[in-house]
């Protein structure tokens, strides 16, 4: 299979264009719903992650160990937190109109939140909050967990820049503009 494309089209996302012999295949999507992935690469045979409540990778299996992800937290040049590169909201911008309703899935393998935020903050996680100040929003009560496969929708955003950012990994953060 070879790969000759990728492109956006009004509300037609194609996906791939491959060919296959003589014959082009084309997988495409046409949706107004739009969907966020939290996502997160944590190795399910790395023993060190059970102390923490284990990795129940979904769909299959990451490849971060728990030592990979500690000396990935911190930023060598000023000491705060910035955390390991996979753990993360994808996309992490996206744009709806008024009315629509956002999908949002953990696909990690560790839980997760995706909590409304007034301004991007720190966690409820001390250890992973250095440098930042915490968000008041970010409380252990006050945020809904979403567990590995979860999915959560999000409707009734009025017009506007609204932030969202996991209350654990405070460095996982997504931006939805509703016009």
């Amino acid at each position: 299979m070879k790969a000759v494309g990728v492109t956006a089209v009004a509300l037609t996302l194609i996906i791939g264009v491959w060919t296959i012999g003589s014959v082009v295949g084309r997988a495409q999507v046409e949706s107004s719903d739009k969907n966020v992935a939290v996502l997160d690469d944590c190795d399910t045979t790395d023993p060190t992650w059970a102390a923490l409540g284990g990795c129940t990778l979904l769909p299959s299996r990451g490849d971060v160990p728990r030592s990979e992800f500690s000396a990935l937290l911190l930023s060598p040049l000023s000491l705060a937190v910035i955390g390991h590169p996979s753990w993360r909201n994808e996309p992490s911008h996206l744009t709806i109109k008024t009315g629509n309703k956002v999908r949002v899935t953990n696909k990690g393998g560790r839980g997760h939140t995706f909590t409304e935020v007034t301004n991007f903050g720190g966690g409820f996680v001390p250890p992973l909050n250095t440098g930042l100040t915490p968000a008041p929003e970010c409380t252990p009560v006050g945020t809904i967990a979403l567990p590995p496969g979860a999915t959560v929708e999000l409707t009734g955003l009025g017009p506007g820049l609204h932030r969202f950012q996991c209350c654990i990994h405070p460095w996982m953060r997504a931006t939805i503009k509703v016009q």
